[in-house]
């Protein structure tokens, strides 16, 4: 009796190990084996950002400089006699480059002339048969040389602020042609030839 339990129990145990060196369990199933880690090597992702925009006149990362032009300024015309508006009916008005002289070219129903009014020295005797201002101004007319005004206000003007004639500027109208320098202004009759010249010192007709 005692052989035959031996017997037995050693081959059970011989049975054990045979199990345990297959790598399976006592009831048949499988042991999970260990995990490789050379089989689960992790996969690795790799992303490349955009370049950033340069601002202009930089240097990117490569070395390239991006330069932007300038926006060119818009162009600023010269004023020319063509713009600006000296006429006011049928008549053309202006000022001296100093201010001190108010001049047109002025077509009336008997005639057409030219003229500056304004203070200038130094001035003839008053006429007898001027009874309202004398000496504030020459005009010159279609026949004659030119001569001193009597009137009793003001002439050459639109009856607003008149622009400028550009200090050596040449104004044409009505067969009379003006001219003005820093200071004086002249006038003349284009097919006569009489005319003046006037400023705040002196004064000359012709």
């Amino acid at each position: 009796m005692n052989v035959r339990r031996m017997s037995s129990i050693g081959a059970a145990a011989v049975a054990v190990l045979a199990l345990a060196g297959c790598g399976g369990t006592a009831d048949g199933g499988e042991q999970p084996a260990a995990a490789s880690s050379a089989s689960a090597a992790a996969t690795t992702t790799t992303t490349t950002a955009a370049p950033a925009p340069t601002a202009p006149g930089t240097t990117t990362a490569t070395g390239t400089t991006t330069t932007t032009p300038p926006a060119p300024a818009p162009d600023s015309a010269p004023t020319t006699l063509a713009d600006v508006q000296y006429e006011r009916n049928e008549s053309y008005y202006f000022t001296s480059p100093d201010g001190g002289f108010r001049c047109g070219i002025v077509k009336l129903p008997s005639r057409t002339e030219a003229g500056c009014e304004g203070a200038t020295d130094p001035v003839p005797p008053r006429p007898e048969n001027c009874m309202v201002n004398w000496g504030n101004g020459i005009r010159v007319q279609d026949a004659g040389p030119a001569e001193f005004m009597c009137s009793g206000g003001s002439v050459y003007t639109s009856g607003g602020d008149d622009p400028v004639l550009p200090s050596g500027s040449r104004l044409s109208k009505l067969g009379y042609t003006c001219e003005t320098t820093d200071a004086d202004v002249t006038c003349a009759n284009d097919a006569t030839g009489h005319g003046f010249t006037i400023a705040a010192g002196s004064n000359t007709t012709f």
